[in-house]
């Protein structure tokens, strides 16, 4: 996308305001809450303190890759059960890691086409719960003893089952998988550690800090955020509960390397945990801006859409964020704040050295030299993926919710928010505010 936002593709999109749910870590058996539950539980504050009625909403979009089979469309199903009521569409959106933030994408080209003045945008995944499916062979076998006609056929059917067939196909680990290159994302991340030379111990030093830098967040009350939510039990959950603040390089040198068992750098301790969660904006018009009177969090500048080899998707942010500083004309020292989604410590730290790999940036960014050096003390600097988890829908949106408090809580101009996507893809938006 060319610039959404600005006066040279229509009207100027601000962003109003947002939430977003506590990410919980998936333990190994279905959380709290559906993907739906989590989107309305942290929707509804967002709502309740607005001076305009849900109704007045012009659309909702939502980003989710693994809907339940009773959320076929689950932004409709979230708009219905927030009261938006009958006349306010809903559409969901799947660009797998990047859906939360091409829901607000779309939402953004609506309102600069003014196709709309008012929209609920953001993502949402329980991965918790992930089906786990049949086999092909199963689903065969089961089609074929259900069509057989008689007793006899039946049998036949019958005997021709195996144990075999009961072994489950566990989605969330499919899914997770390029089905074309045939490499598990955390695959992808030793591809880039080979590359770029990323030791182990950069890598869990990288991870330890993510985690303290989250917990100073919580103890400094700088995630506004957040809702609190409540389950069917009235138990309450109001804050990431993946953070490890004793987090250390001596404790995570322990683990063992999941992708690679024989030769690998990448670990559980240094990747995403495995989450639920949710994150929303509300994306506004000039003209619903001055009928409501809102204040503003930041107003949308440009977004990029990359694509690149799948085996590398996680150097997606450079790909996306590079055309994105080429048309602003913007050097790095020029963005105050960045949000890069930590899918991996591999992951961010290759896109790290990418933009200072002249080499790199001639041949597959297309720039005359090295961008230059990330400023890692304005780098996610709350934490990320890897101490409060990647609900990967969701995540697109919570990284632009979450920049657009920082840019609040520092006085800052400018932020950059990036995520890698599976299936080689990358997203980037650049958002501003007017610093106090």
């Amino acid at each position: 996308m060319t610039e959404t936002g600005t006066t040279k593709t229509g009207r100027t999109v601000y962003i109003i305001d947002g939430s977003r749910a506590p990410c919980l870590k998936a333990r190994g058996v279905p959380g709290p809450f559906s993907a739906s539950d989590l989107a309305v539980n942290s929707a509804r504050p967002l709502l309740a303190r607005q001076p305009f009625e849900p109704g007045a909403i012009d659309q909702v979009i939502l980003g989710c890759i693994m809907p339940s089979p009773d959320e076929a469309n689950i932004a409709r199903v979230v708009a219905l059960r927030l009261g938006c009521g009958n006349y306010v569409p809903a559409w969901t959106v799947q660009r797998n890691c990047g859906s939360g933030m091409q829901a607000i994408d779309s939402a953004a080209r609506d309102i600069a086409l003014g196709r709309a003045d008012l929209v609920l945008a953001g993502g949402a995944e329980s991965m918790s719960h992930a089906p786990l499916m049949f086999s092909k062979a199963m689903v065969t076998w089961l089609g074929q003893f259900s069509m057989a006609r008689d007793f006899g056929a039946k049998l036949k059917t019958a005997v021709q089952f195996r144990p075999g067939f009961l072994k489950p196909v566990i989605a969330l680990l499919r899914g997770l998988t390029d089905p074309v290159v045939g490499l598990s994302m955390g695959q992808t991340a030793e591809v880039l550690a080979y590359r770029f030379g990323i030791s182990r111990e950069l890598m869990d030093s990288y991870a330890v800090r993510s985690h303290q830098r989250l917990a100073a967040a919580f103890a400094g009350k700088r995630l506004p955020e957040i809702e609190v939510i409540y389950d069917w039990q009235g138990k309450y959950y109001e804050q990431d509960d993946g953070v490890r603040p004793d987090s250390s390089v001596e404790k995570l040198g322990k683990l063992k390397p999941v992708f690679d068992r024989e030769f690998g750098l990448v670990t559980a301790g240094n990747s995403a945990q495995v989450t639920d969660g949710a994150a929303w904006v509300i994306l506004a018009s000039e003209t619903a801006i001055k009928k409501y009177q809102l204040p503003v969090l930041a107003r949308i500048v440009d977004s990029e859409w990359a694509g690149l080899e799948p085996q590398q998707m996680g150097l997606g942010p450079v790909h996306a964020m590079t055309p994105i500083m080429k048309r602003q004309k913007l050097a790095l020292e020029n963005i105050d704040y960045f949000e890069i989604n930590e899918a991996f410590s591999a992951q961010i730290l290759a896109c790290i050295a990418a933009w200072q790999d002249t080499d790199y940036c001639r041949k597959e960014l297309h720039m005359r030299s090295a961008m230059g050096e990330i400023n890692q003390d304005r780098l996610n600097i709350d934490g990320g993926g890897i101490s409060l988890g990647h609900p990967v829908g969701a995540s697109g949106a919570r990284i632009i919710l979450h920049l657009c408090h920082v840019l609040q809580q520092k006085g800052a101009n400018r932020g950059m928010a990036s995520i890698c996507i599976g299936g080689g893809q990358g997203g980037a938006m650049l958002i501003e505010r007017d610093a106090a």
